[in-house]
């Protein structure tokens, strides 16, 4: 399909003039785009469609389907999330009148005070002022705050429970450097896009404030405390991660019940049904028999048997679910989760498609990788995974529904993308001087008079 393109083409223009006039005016209405891509991104997150299809964040999702990078991703969910809280700037985004690298750089700093400085630096100045300017004003700022580093150094704590919920909570004050020490590894764990939610994000979880940060790190901190604990210098006596034991009761096998050495108490499905469980934490909460199966699937077993008073008979010998030779060869096979979507390769369980508590065979062919988060999701959070008669693997999702793999797009030539876009957008009048610098020639930038009515703007409310 060809378009009639309102491309800037005046004869008197040499060749290069118009391809740089070109290269500005759908620079606009990239911009523009843009702008009505996060808008869009905003409220797909805010209202959790991600976690529909199985995913453990929003940047998990931009990264399945639209082929962006995890950190691209969640700069991309920050700015969409910061313009709501800044309409000005919003407002000329969406018009196309400043561009994305100068909205990202001001939703940094930027609220309803000093949006209006901001718009005029980023109107008259270059991306390279805005970005400046808000380096200076993150530095101003942080210089500003009281110096109590030994008052922080003497307070410092960190203390640790059993919420009401069954959460564990932990509570930290270090000072400033050994905190940026801990959120350094934090973030390095991060930037992984491995096993970390994300984004993605557990269930229930919705924008930056609730998901995309807090239950990110919190999966961030256990895998560092994973790698730590997985290293040899670090290693306790035994190798296993966690050892299940099964308590069995001879006469009553539906009084059943299991619990994880030195943590839960949990009842295997199959022997007692997740509405009768009666497990819990040993001085902790309560947990599923779904949680026992998630666990059980990839661990050492014993199995104890106990009389109708609760006395152990017979502790029977330890045996390993899923023996090294056969993980290696999973791990050769799938080489991370095969969730779709998900790019985890590191800290994978090993998943019973059928469990072996319900006849399942501890086979290559019963087995699957699943990162915790999809581990936990197919256990507890109602999706599953499935094999066909052909031996193909796939995942459904809470209503049945089959997880789409993915898909590669139709092929788009530019003339179409060009022509929908002018269709879309051509309300605002876009053309090459759209997202100009308005900066006179010899004019330079007045940092200490910017920085002064910034403060000013701020402080005035």
């Amino acid at each position: 399909m060809a378009a009639v393109i309102p491309f800037n083409t005046r004869t008197e223009l040499s060749d290069g003039e118009q391809l740089g006039d070109r290269i500005a005016e759908l620079n606009a209405y990239l911009n523009v785009a843009q702008a009505e891509f996060l808008e869009l991104l905003r409220e797909f997150d805010e209202k959790g469609y991600w976690e529909l299809q199985g995913f453990r964040s929003c940047a998990h999702w931009l990264n399945f389907k639209c082929g962006i990078g995890f950190n691209a991703a969640r700069e991309r969910l920050r700015i969409a999330h910061a313009l709501v809280k800044v309409p000005k700037i919003r407002a000329a985004f969406a018009e196309g009148t400043v561009s994305f690298s100068k909205v990202r750089a001001m939703t940094r700093i930027a609220t309803q005070e000093t949006e209006d400085l901001l718009l005029n630096i980023a109107h008259h100045g270059t991306a390279y002022h805005v970005e400046r300017f808000v380096s200076r004003y993150r530095r101003v700022e942080k210089l500003q705050e009281p110096d109590h580093a030994q008052a922080l150094y003497e307070r410092r704590e960190l203390s640790y429970r059993y919420d009401e919920d069954g959460c564990m909570v932990i509570k930290a004050k270090l000072p400033a450097e050994d905190g940026e020490l801990v959120i350094r590894a934090l973030e390095r764990a991060l930037e992984t896009g491995d096993d970390v939610s994300a984004d993605i994000v557990p269930s229930g979880e919705t924008s930056e404030e609730r998901a995309p940060v807090s239950a990110r790190r919190a999966d961030a901190l256990r895998e560092v405390a994973e790698i730590y604990l997985n290293n040899p210098e670090n290693a306790g006596t035994t190798a296993d991660r966690y050892q299940v034991v099964v308590h069995t009761h001879r006469k009553d096998a539906a009084s059943s019940c299991a619990n994880l050495e030195n943590g839960p108490h949990v009842s295997p499905e199959g022997t007692m049904s997740a509405e009768k469980s009666t497990a819990h934490l040993e001085n902790g909460p309560h947990v599923s028999a779904e949680t026992f199966q998630r666990v059980a699937c990839d661990c050492c077993v014993s199995t104890i048997e106990v009389d109708a008073s609760g006395e152990p008979l017979n502790i029977s010998r330890r045996s390993r679910s899923i023996p090294p030779p056969m993980r290696r060869a999973m791990q050769a096979r799938d080489g991370g989760c095969r969730f779709p979507g998900c790019a985890s390769h590191r800290f994978c369980d090993g998943h019973h498609i059928k469990h072996w508590q319900n006849g399942g065979e501890t086979s290559l062919d019963n087995l699957v990788l699943l990162c915790r988060h999809h581990h936990r999701l197919v256990h507890e959070g109602g999706f599953d995974c499935r094999r066909s008669e052909s031996g193909e693997i796939f995942f459904v999702d809470r209503r049945e529904q089959r997880l789409a793999e993915y898909e590669k797009p139709d092929p788009v030539s530019i003339e179409q993308t060009l022509a929908w876009m002018i269709r879309r957008f051509d309300k605002y009048r876009l053309d090459d001087d759209s997202c100009a610098a308005k900066q006179y020639a010899g004019e330079t930038m007045d940092w200490n008079h910017a920085m002064f009515v910034a403060f000013a703007n701020r402080d005035s409310t």
